[in-house]
């Protein structure tokens, strides 16, 4: 029997990355899954769609913004009334924008504060609303090795990730009496779009301090959040677990040209 046989969930920026992997590796598992994302990925996300049917999985694509409330309760409403239940979410949705602290334009703050923060909460909580009311369930939120340390050029998306590691520790403890097992992941370098779209330079940034010094995968993230959403970490509650090749067990190493000069 397959982990997640009979189980139905959601996961969010689901287009590509971590996300395509995730939600392939849940469908391989049995569960069958709604891929959410924004409605201009609409192409890569049904490409995720089509992957999984291929592989004889369940899928559909539904477009959601995760930072509109009424966009995310019709999310958590179509995984309800398209698959009868809602035993998952992976909220794995999230942006980035760059800039020394001083720098940074407050519409750029604001917008990843609105997803990668306020979007997280608003998918825990109507998650949450309808698990505890039929009987539990799993959530997994996508931290970042940023929301564990310090990451120089990214004060706005290390501020929502750190926010991020807050919320998954804070409602785990409120509502693992219901049955509700909350835990986040904390990737470091992966080979996501996200990533391999930075320069050389602050590519660098994230394997300075890696000792295995090579990129992680999308599908080994995939791995870990499945543990993460089984059975097999029933006694889980409330963790933050680095995917990092080892980055955040040593000391950042520091560069004085990551600095500003003026």
């Amino acid at each position: 029997m397959r982990l997640f046989d009979g189980k139905a969930g959601f996961v969010t920026g689901a287009a590509s990355g971590i996300g395509r992997a995730t939600a392939v590796a849940y469908a391989r598992e049995g569960a069958r899954v709604v891929i959410a994302d924004i409605e201009a990925s609409r192409a890569n996300s049904e490409e995720t769609v089509a992957i999984i049917k291929a592989a004889g999985g369940e899928a559909l694509f539904l477009p959601t913004d995760v930072s509109k409330a009424d966009q995310v309760k019709q999310l958590v409403d179509t995984v309800v009334s398209t698959y009868g239940r809602l035993d998952f979410a992976f909220n794995n949705a999230g942006i980035l924008a760059t800039g020394f602290t001083a720098d940074i334009e407050e519409r750029d703050f604001d917008r990843i504060m609105a997803i990668d923060v306020k979007g997280v909460w608003l998918c825990m909580k109507y998650a949450i609303l309808h698990m505890k009311a039929h009987g539990g369930g799993v959530i997994v939120n996508t931290a970042s090795e940023a929301g564990l340390v310090g990451t120089p050029n990214a004060g706005a998306y290390v501020a929502a990730k750190h926010a991020v590691v807050g919320l998954t520790k804070t409602a785990a403890g409120e509502y693992a009496n219901m049955k509700i097992r909350i835990n986040a992941i904390a990737p470091g370098a992966i080979a996501t779009p996200m990533v391999l779209d930075l320069p050389k330079e602050a590519q660098d940034v994230l394997m300075d301090p890696q000792p295995l010094h090579r990129f992680g995968t999308p599908e080994e993230v995939a791995e870990a959040v499945i543990f993460l959403s089984s059975d097999k970490a029933a006694f889980i509650i409330g963790a933050t677990l680095s995917i990092d090749g080892g980055a955040t067990s040593n000391a950042q190493s520091y560069n004085s040209k990551l600095s500003p000069s003026t």
